[in-house]
């Protein structure tokens, strides 16, 4: 297109001038196609293939809404992505990160372990044939107890942990992963408004309380009464435990999707729920069927006036103070005569276990199985 060039001198000064010639069109046209035609529709000229360029610019796109996402703030203050909590100078934990999915599986067992240790303490009523009389089972009242602490200091780590584990802010789930809120303030505000107060009901000590009060020989710690609270404390913080899952189940999903990530794993999973539910029949049945005998024997026992002075005999005495040999004459000639079999007293459904003495007996594994085979059967 430029041909050849002159020098001139203009005004004492050397000018080059160039000298413009006619191109030609059909060698320029020609050249332009095939470069199109062997590279494509490139602008700077350079060899590029189709799909390299769809993908670089979906990677710059991307890049785009992610520059956008970390300027938008939306309310959201403090957020970082999860690669930038690892350069953080707060000791905050990622809610993605894979310990803290294995610790958040863990406590998910914990918790399941935990609610099949609380029936264990419906368990500790028991008969005495020989004394006729009811009384607490007091080396599994101390094995329950110490599990059931155990099973709780290991959950309160887990409420330590939830003041420093970070959170996705809801306004930025549109972007990806979201960012992760690591104010230390925030973090405790959600906590404390959202499932503070269910973990902390599900954590107290009552049971344990009661038990080891009965266990002490404290004034007023008398069978009857530790029976009753036990029954009820046990069947109101079942509330608050089973509760619980729900942060647990609700994290899992956010973060890891499943909880069992194999179909061997998730049956396993359910069949464990399925011989909780069994467990957790049989020994609210257990029970009942105390109560319904501890009826029976109360009312014998007020028709009868000589039964009748010694009611609270009915209800083992942890300091002896009454006469064995002759409470036991009055146990055999009233008590079992009454309520004995079935048909002079109608216990319902509980008498198979007035039957077969598993009201009377302290061998824990017998007891606990026949329980746990009548749960099953009748939840099948």
């Amino acid at each position: 297109m430029f041909g050849n060039y002159k020098s001139q001198i203009i005004g004492g000064q050397k000018e080059k001038f160039v000298r413009l010639e006619d191109a030609n069109s059909d060698i320029s046209f020609k050249s332009d196609m095939a470069g199109r035609t062997k590279y494509g529709f490139n602008i700077e000229g350079h060899a590029t293939n189709p799909s390299k360029s769809i993908k670089l610019g979906v990677k710059r796109g991307s890049e785009g809404l992610v520059t956008f996402g970390r300027t938008l703030k939306s309310g959201v203050t403090r957020a970082v992505f999860p690669e930038d909590l690892r350069v953080s100078d707060k000791r905050i934990f990622d809610p993605q990160d894979k310990s803290l999915l294995f610790w958040n599986r863990l406590l998910v067992i914990s918790c399941i372990f935990a609610v099949s240790i609380d029936p264990l303490f419906l368990y500790l009523p028991v008969f005495k044939d020989e004394g006729k009389c009811l009384h607490i089972d007091e080396s599994l009242a101390n094995i329950v107890s110490w599990m059931r602490t155990a099973v709780d200091l290991f959950y309160l780590i887990r409420m330590v942990l939830q003041f420093r584990t970070a959170f996705i802010a809801p306004s930025s789930r549109v972007f990806g992963r979201g960012e992760l809120v690591i104010d230390p303030k925030q973090i405790a505000t959600r906590y404390l408004s959202r499932y503070f107060v269910v973990d902390f009901l599900s954590v107290l000590p009552a049971p344990q309380t009661v038990t080891w009060r009965y266990l002490g020989g404290s004034r007023g710690s008398d069978v009857l009464i530790t029976k009753t609270l036990l029954s009820y404390i046990i069947l109101i913080q079942y509330i608050p435990r089973f509760l619980r899952f729900i942060p647990l189940s609700s994290d899992l999903k956010k973060t890891a999707g499943v909880f069992a990530e194999t179909a061997w794993a998730g049956a396993a999973y359910y069949l464990l729920w399925f011989v909780l539910a069994s467990h957790i029949f049989g020994a609210v049945w257990y029970l009942l069927a105390v109560e319904r005998k501890d009826t029976c024997w109360n009312e014998a026992c007020t028709e009868n006036d000589q039964c009748n002075e010694k009611l609270s005999y009915l209800y083992c005495s942890r300091e002896g103070n009454f006469n064995l040999t002759e409470w036991q004459d009055i146990g055999k000639s009233v008590l079992d005569e009454n309520c004995a079999e079935e048909e002079k007293f109608s216990y319902g459904i509980y008498a198979r276990a007035v039957t077969t003495n598993v009201l009377d007996t302290e061998d824990f594994v017998i007891k606990y199985c026949f329980c746990l085979w009548w749960g099953l059967q009748n939840l099948r």
